[in-house]
């Protein structure tokens, strides 16, 4: 099955040795117009003029999606954000796996010249994604979700402020690598300035509670993920015994005929670590998450909800089986505020740390369920422990739906799986463990790594 896998996705070459990437085809780029970039101080500036989103233009970064205290100088890849509902066209054309260090490099490219260079000069810098899926807020005060960059540091950078219903940047298989986005929601109250390599005083950004991730696959599903951030699990976080006092829900249209239904975790009810549905499982660092899979055409929210109250109300009946599991480009930068300038955390028990340099790896954990049920997410479900008949293997950023032995399906891959724990250390390759089948279906969920500069 793994071998099926692997071939139908392409994704899983993993590399214990740093890859050295030659630029000479970039230099044959067309510059950008002089307009939008220019050398500035010994690196290169953003491209103000590209209706682009700054983060945290005024630290060293100055608007690149990068850490704050990094700035785009000669020689190095720099990533950009886009704009809320869209995903990034431009990255290194070598960059062709995710494989460390390949998989930082997105954006535009800094040359030695120090001016920047377009790698895929007739593509713009940003699409509309799918528009499969909406984040919805329910709690009473605006809040974020933020975008990890990636192809980049994988830190969680890229802003989506949620005050009503805003759409979520769902990637299909002409992005980097058919990779999913992967999102950490910001509690009810904070903003674009909550998208940050944060430290343990406060639950927002990489110590946010909870993650989503959300891709489409060439056949027209989507496959939407919420979940626990592993961090919180860890018995140095400051805020381990306090519940969220919000929670998160998917929901879907009656009649969209979702699968995976109901998906909520809501700390009123559901424990440290628990989610409701009825094909919940861990992923990596044992936090537990739900998946559920939206037919072509029709739209997913991820509702935000104050804890206790109903989330999705009488907008997500469906029959859901118990498989495992637009906006354009404005013309005027936002910009997301400065809160820290600070490089990742490596620890989870202190704030700051040198930057480092690691390749991706992966956790594994199996769990499986065989029953299909009707529920309709209008009424109360019953929190569900982790199911015990489908099996998972992970590996980054992919979620897979195959045919089991004998049968013929459609791939669809690539639902951003669970993020790797902030405060752990990425090894040196992936071990993927043994797949499952549950009626007629092997489910494989890649877990997203957090990578650390």
């Amino acid at each position: 099955m793994l071998t099926s896998v692997a071939a139908l996705i392409g994704l899983l070459a993993f590399a214990d040795a740093a890859h050295t990437h030659g630029h000479a085809h970039l230099h044959r780029s067309h510059n950008l117009s002089d307009d939008l970039l220019e050398k500035r101080g010994g690196q290169c500036q953003f491209p103000t003029g590209a209706g682009l989103v700054a983060v945290t233009p005024g630290s060293e970064n100055a608007g690149w999606a990068m850490s704050p205290d990094q700035p785009c100088k000669p020689g190095n890849w720099c990533p950009y954000a886009c704009p809320p509902g869209q995903v990034s066209m431009q990255w290194n054309p070598d960059a062709t796996s995710y494989t460390y260090p390949q998989s930082m490099d997105g954006g535009l490219y800094c040359d030695e010249n120090g001016k920047i260079q377009k790698p895929f000069p007739n593509k713009p810098y940003c699409v509309d994604g799918t528009g499969a899926v909406n984040a919805v807020n329910k709690a009473g005060k605006p809040l974020s979700f933020c975008q990890t960059v990636l192809p980049g540091n994988e830190a969680m950078l890229i802003p989506t402020l949620v005050e009503g219903t805003a759409a979520l940047a769902v990637p299909d298989p002409s992005y980097w690598c058919s990779t999913a986005a992967h999102y950490y929601i910001n509690p009810p109250g904070t903003g674009n300035e909550g998208c940050i390599w944060g430290t343990s005083a406060n639950p927002v950004g990489n110590w946010a509670y909870f993650v989503a991730g959300a891709n489409t696959d060439s056949s027209g599903n989507t496959f939407v993920k919420i979940g626990y951030n592993p961090v919180v699990q860890e018995a140095a976080t400051p805020f381990r015994n306090t519940p969220a006092t919000f929670g998160v829900e998917i929901t879907c249209d009656e009649g969209a005929g979702c699968n995976g239904l109901p998906c909520k975790i809501d700390p009123s009810v559901n424990g440290l670590n628990q989610v409701t549905s009825a094909d919940s499982a861990d992923g990596a660092g044992g936090a537990a998450f739900c998946v559920v899979t939206v037919p072509k055409g029709k739209t997913a929210n991820i509702v935000v909800f104050e804890a206790g109250s109903s989330g999705s109300g009488s907008s997500s009946s469906s029959k859901s089986s118990s498989s495992s599991s637009s906006s354009s480009t404005s013309t005027t930068p936002t910009t997301t505020a400065a809160s820290t300038t600070t490089s990742h955390s490596s620890t989870a028990s202190t704030s700051t740390s040198s930057p480092t340099s690691s390749t991706p790896s992966s956790t594994t954990s199996s769990t499986s369920s065989s029953s299909d049920s009707s529920t309709d997410g209008s009424s109360t479900p019953s929190s569900t422990p982790k199911s015990t008949s489908a099996s998972y293997s992970y590996a980054p950023h992919v979620f897979a739906e195959t045919a089991a032995s004998g049968d013929s399906s459609a791939a669809a891959t690539h639902a951003s799986g669970s993020t790797a724990s902030p405060s752990a250390s990425p090894s040196s390759a992936a071990s993927p463990m043994s797949t499952g089948s549950m009626t007629g279906l092997a489910l494989c969920l890649m877990a997203g790594i957090m990578m650390q500069y």
